[in-house]
């Protein structure tokens, strides 16, 4: 009998879980079957359309009536709600993950689900354009995907959902929820908040309408990210305000060194402003091998994978978590 996961969600990253899942349910018997839920309905026709869900339903509680798995992959601010919202048509034994960029408060809200049910925080690091088209069964490919289990989450539930990580090829990363969330606030959250804050400044000068013919790859490198769905990062920001606000003070830090290096017309000062940007082309050319090198490993567990029937080892995993929670069907009451 096949297993049953809702998404909840079918923007990129729903429907790119739905796309690698979908994928690797046909070579393990269709062992899956992918419910798919939004409130746009024209997202859930569009996935169908994808091939990223095998049906939709026009009702939440629906949704998620029979799934075994639910995966929210709704903006964050969204999901405090959602939790509340299917809370009562959980069956008994469900297991409910996220993709939240951010994790403490994911995890508080999760507090309201039934006792009968397990939560297993999680956060692919991975993402491109922001729309459904864009939807991509490789976007998981080699990418860490951090895990966060409630302490009352169950074993099964956890092995359940590193199951799942690794039939959509990511990498499974076990993190506290608040040294996550301090953590994605330097290495994702600031990248963006900079490069929205860059171009808000240089946009913003009467002379722009002049200078913009002058912009090229520096510029448009440098603020890329600030392409982003406002609605997403301004959801990351209200959740993780604290963490942020550290890193925004750090960077202005630097700024704030830079500049006075920059004002100093001494010799020494174009010493030291030198010394400055020679160690951040020296950190960022570090990161740059450190990126490689993962890249390297993972493509070699890959390999290893393969040699070991890469498919049955997940099948295992990840259908036996859910095997075993088969017949608990009851309802649930908060």
């Amino acid at each position: 009998m096949a297993q049953q996961v809702t998404i909840i969600g079918l923007g990129l990253i729903g429907g790119s879980i739905g796309l690698a899942l979908k994928r690797w349910s046909r070579v393990n018997d269709n062992s899956l079957t992918i419910v798919g839920f939004d409130e746009d309905v024209s997202r859930q026709n569009k996935a169908k359309k994808l091939g990223a869900i095998d049906s939709s339903e026009w009702s939440l509680g629906k949704a998620v009536a029979n799934a075994d798995v639910v995966v929210l992959s709704t903006p964050v601010q969204a999901m405090k709600q959602v939790m509340e919202d299917i809370a009562e048509d959980l069956k008994s034994g469900a297991i409910v993950t996220d993709t939240g960029s951010t994790k403490v408060d994911v995890m508080e809200w999760a507090r309201s689900l039934p006792s009968t049910v397990s939560f297993v925080g999680g956060h692919p690091m991975a993402g491109k354009a922001e729309s459904l088209d864009a939807a991509d069964p490789d976007l998981f490919k080699g990418a860490t995907w951090v895990v966060s289990p409630a302490v009352t989450a169950g074993e099964e539930a956890i092995r359940t959902v590193l199951g799942i990580v690794a039939a959509v090829g990511a990498e499974s990363y076990f993190v506290d929820p608040t040294e996550h969330d301090s953590y994605v606030a330097a290495v994702s959250h600031l990248p963006f908040l900079s490069a929205a804050a860059l171009v808000r400044a240089v946009t913003a000068d009467p002379a722009w309408r002049d200078m913009r013919s002058l912009a090229s790859s520096g510029l448009r490198d440098t603020t890329r990210l600030a392409l982003g769905s406002p609605e997403m990062h301004r959801d990351i920001a209200i959740t993780n305000r604290d963490a942020i606000g550290r890193w925004i003070d750090q960077y202005i830090e630097s700024l704030s060194e830079l500049r006075t290096l920059v004002a100093d017309d001494s010799d020494e000062g174009a010493n030291k402003l030198f010394s400055y940007l020679e160690q951040a082309q020296d950190d960022r050319a570090r990161l740059e091998l450190t990126v490689n090198r993962t890249d390297e490993a993972l493509t070699e567990t890959q390999r290893q994978a393969d040699k070991h029937s890469f498919g049955d080892q997940m099948g295992r995993m990840f259908l036996g978590g859910l095997g075993r929670s088969r017949d608990r069907n009851g309802r649930n009451s908060r």
